[in-house]
């Protein structure tokens, strides 16, 4: 497998710190932020679905209070107008005769979007949403330009109840519940969260815009063709099933398996990348059905530098990962090891390395850091 460009490495370590400190004050949301997460670099529409009360408004704004950029929030209405949204026309320019919209502060401006009660929208709204939505145009009257949007969520606690509020629902290729968390891991909700309460505040990590765009500008540099037989099969499956997978959303959901390879430091799609097919669900009673289609494939795939979110698991193991390097470690020191086997170690470290990222025990991660750094040292100065 091809490594990422240099450039791009230290953004996907940038990024994925980002999801690690989300992680560790959102407890039991991991899957959400992961899929926040590939969304935003895969450019593409993320609904949540679930009751109030569940973290759905608060994670999104940790994502934007994390993202050096204009951020846009509101809570749609059923009278909710485009003004509200768009901004209002610019009096000096309609003087004149001009339809302008003076859009400073407004969605058209905003790096990252969150309509909160998206499937409130009325049809004074819809038109231009679906535009924003499908194509990041803004369009009104004669006005047209490009958004510089790089994420829009939508947020809901229902479905779609009508065929014109589920053509906006399908514009957000990934869907995911967002539920109270298990009671298991309620003690720890509650020890996070009076924990901040009680902490003082802290710098965040951060990922400007700008380098959110070099992640995306990445994703082309993926190759998917060794997955794409198998892709071509999984999709039937699901359409058997009786899964709507359009020839569209198809072609659009090769961006974030591109985007699943990127965030592991991968420059090739493997069969576990496919994990982000569970989440293209329409309705509550497909959850079940396209978990079974999918699992099928992705846990097939044992590979060392899949996704964890591939096997359904909140991060690696630091034991496992120790074991590994400590087995690398004692191979390059073998006089013996060959040319082709050290190269292939220097393959394998750096999988280790974006592995390693995912750890969110601060302690663990620098436990499992030191030898992977002495490792490389070694590697460095053969």
């Amino acid at each position: 497998m091809e490594t990422l460009l240099p450039e791009v490495g230290p953004l996907v370590d940038k990024l994925n710190h980002v999801a690690r400190h989300l992680k560790a004050t959102f407890v039991g949301k991991d899957d959400i932020i992961d899929l926040l997460c590939l969304c935003l670099v895969g450019r593409e529409n993320l609904f949540l679905l679930g009751p109030p009360g569940t973290a759905k408004s608060a994670l999104v704004r940790a994502l934007a209070q994390r993202l050096q950029g204009q951020t846009f929030e509101y809570l749609l209405t059923r009278f909710t107008e485009p003004n509200e949204l768009f901004g209002p026309f610019d009096i000096r320019k309609l003087r004149e005769g001009d339809l302008v919209t003076n859009t400073a502060g407004m969605l058209p401006e905003a790096h990252l979007v969150f309509l909160d009660e998206l499937l409130n929208a009325n049809s004074a709204i819809l038109n231009s949403l679906l535009m924003v939505l499908n194509e990041r145009v803004f369009r009104r009257g004669q006005e047209s330009r490009p958004l510089p949007a790089l994420l829009m969520v939508g947020a809901s606690n229902h479905l779609p109840d009508d065929e014109t509020l589920h053509a906006l629902f399908d514009r957000f290729l990934v869907r995911a519940h967002c539920d109270y968390v298990a009671p298991e891991a309620l003690t720890d909700v509650l020890a996070a969260g009076w924990a901040l309460e009680r902490r003082a505040p802290a710098e965040a990590p951060t990922i400007t815009a700008q380098e959110v765009l070099h992640l995306q500008a990445a994703i082309p540099t993926v190759d998917l063709t060794a997955v794409r037989p198998l892709y071509v099969d999984l999709v039937s499956k699901l359409r058997l099933a009786g899964v709507a997978v359009s020839d569209r959303r198809a072609v659009k959901l090769q961006r974030l398996l591109a985007a699943s390879a990127l965030l592991c430091q991968r420059t090739t799609v493997i069969p576990s990348d496919m994990w982000v097919l569970r989440y293209i669900w329409d309705t509550d009673e497909q959850r079940e059905i396209i978990a079974g289609i999918v699992d099928a494939v992705v846990h097939a795939d044992e590979q060392a530098n899949r996704h964890p979110r591939a096997a359904g698991q909140d991060a690696p193991n630091a034991d496992v990962l120790l074991r590994e390097v400590a087995a690398l470690t004692a191979q390059w020191d073998q006089p013996e090891t060959s040319l082709a086997e050290r190269t292939a170690i220097k393959d394998q470290l750096r999988y280790l390395h974006g592995r390693t990222q995912w750890l969110t025990n601060e302690v663990q991660r620098q436990y499992v850091q030191e030898p992977l750094d002495a490792l490389w040292q070694k590697v460095l100065q053969a």
